[in-house]
Parts: C-alpha cells; sequence; structure tokens
C-alpha cells in the first residue's frame, strides 16, 4: 500500500499535522513556535496530513488564498519518512485540491533553500532573490502552466 495524503477532517489528524510541523520546524530546525503557529492554522488555512504505508502519520501542509493567489506552506515531512515520496503524495493532494476549487490561481510557495530542487521537480520556478525568513534561506517558487 503506498503513503496517502489527505485534507484534515477531523481534530485528531489536525493534531498529527500540528505535531509533525513542530517536530520538523520547532524541535529540528529551530523555528520559534510563536512563528511557526500563526493566526491561519485556525482561521483560514487547509490543512493536509500525509501517511506513511503503514499508516503512521508522516507529514504535514497546509495552504491558504492570499492576494497573490495560493500559497502552500507548512509543507514537512518526519525525518524517518524522507525520500520515500511521503512530499510528492503530499504536494499532489495538495494541488488536486487547489485546482479544483480554485482553478485560475496563482500558486506559490516560499521553499526552504534545499526544498528548491524537490519543487523544481514538480514544475515550480525561482521567482526573485534568495530571503531569509525564520532564519533559513528560501526562495519564492511559482507553479508553471
Amino acid at each position: 500500500m503506498p503513503a496517502t495524503a489527505f485534507r484534515v477532517a477531523d481534530l485528531h489528524d489536525l493534531d498529527a499535522a500540528f505535531t509533525i510541523r513542530e517536530t520538523v520546524f520547532v524541535a529540528e530546525q529551530g523555528v520559534p513556535a510563536a512563528l511557526e503557529n500563526d493566526e491561519h492554522d485556525r482561521r483560514d488555512a487547509r490543512h493536509y496530513l500525509a501517511r506513511a504505508p503503514d499508516g503512521t502519520p508522516a507529514g504535514a501542509a497546509r495552504w491558504r488564498e492570499t492576494a497573490g493567489g495560493v500559497k502552500l506552506e507548512r509543507f514537512a515531512v518526519l525525518p524517518a519518512f524522507r525520500n520515500q515520496e511521503i512530499g510528492a503524495t503530499l504536494l499532489h493532494a495538495v494541488l488536486a485540491d487547489v485546482r479544483a476549487e480554485l482553478p485560475a490561481a496563482t500558486v506559490y510557495l516560499n521553499a526552504q533553500l534545499r526544498a528548491v530542487p524537490f519543487y523544481a521537480r514538480h514544475g515550480f520556478q525561482k521567482v526573485g532573490e534568495m530571503f531569509e525568513e525564520a532564519g533559513i534561506q528560501h526562495f519564492k517558487m511559482v507553479l508553471g502552466g
């Protein structure tokens, strides 16, 4: 059975997604918790959870509408599950929902420097100069045609 990813529909899965984000961003990368959790989490973001083939929560993401289009955010995969297609499964689930809900919207994200090749493989292109966010280097990337 392959990995799966889906839009969060209950508090149990939302808690699992938040726990993954806290593990990756706060504990592993040193992002301050106050920056990692923002007002969008409970207001306007749509949350996703990825499960490994055995059902273990392995990845999380969210997206929301902004003035610039649809912004994909908070993509995180637990270290034990990296390089196993969890991120790709998550990205495909998110993009399928975005296209269904807002087919004409510009889709963009701020990719950590080490994730730029991953997003480039999935059709995103770098826009502008590198910048720092939460002490981590990023590039804005926009989904092509």
